[in-house]
Formats: C-alpha cells, sequence, structure tokens
C-alpha cells in the first residue's frame, strides 16, 4: 500500500471516529495538516466517494463476519447446530489422516542421508 493510500485511510478513520462526514475536502485538510507532501488530490476524491453515504465504523466492526445467512424462524436453528458437528469430525479423520502418514525416517532414509 502506498504512502498516500495509507495517509487517505487514516484521515478517513480520523473523521469516521470524530462522526464527521467523509468529503474530499476535509480528508485533503487532514492529510496537509499532518504534513504529508506526496499525495495526490485524487485519492481524497476516491475515498470520498467510495465511503459515502457508509457507516466507516460498521465496516470495521464488521469485518471477517460475512458469511452465512442467518437461520429461518421455525426450528431451524437446531437444524444448523446438528450440522455444525459434522465439519468437525471430518477435521479429526483428516488429522489422523496425516498422523498415520509415514515419514522419510520410516523408510530408511532422511534428510541428512
Amino acid at each position: 500500500m502506498s504512502t498516500a493510500e495509507l495517509a487517505t485511510s487514516y484521515a478517513a478513520l480520523i473523521l469516521a471516529d470524530d462522526g464527521v462526514e467523509i468529503t474530499a475536502d476535509k480528508l485533503t485538510s487532514i492529510i496537509k495538516a499532518a504534513n504529508i507532501q506526496e499525495v495526490e488530490p485524487i485519492w481524497a476524491s476516491l475515498f470520498a466517494k467510495a465511503l459515502e453515504g457508509k457507516d466507516v465504523k460498521d465496516m470495521l466492526l464488521n469485518v471477517g463476519s460475512g458469511g452465512g445467512a442467518a437461520p429461518a424462524a421455525g426450528g431451524a436453528a437446531g437444524g444448523a447446530a446438528a450440522g455444525g458437528a459434522a465439519p468437525a469430525e471430518e477435521a479429526k479423520e483428516e488429522a489422523k489422516e496425516e498422523e498415520k502418514e509415514e515419514s522419510d525416517e520410516d523408510m530408511g532414509f532422511g534428510l541428512f542421508d
């Protein structure tokens, strides 16, 4: 990531933390106040347009939580709990298979032979 992208990202986070609307002018003001010279004005415009109407704090809180849909009402939660056990069993079986594999030393030769 370039210095310009990083500076603009941090400026956007500062504005979001203060609850201020993120605009290109405000981003540019913060970047100039931080005395960062190598940021072209296009970065502020790009970030302002990308974050327009978005709640940056909410985006940060939900990083990595994207995934499956919420369970439907009417007992689907029980089915989801039962379905969650199967992947755990598969992972255990895979781990056992990996442990059983022979190493080079078991075959009579090793790395330094």
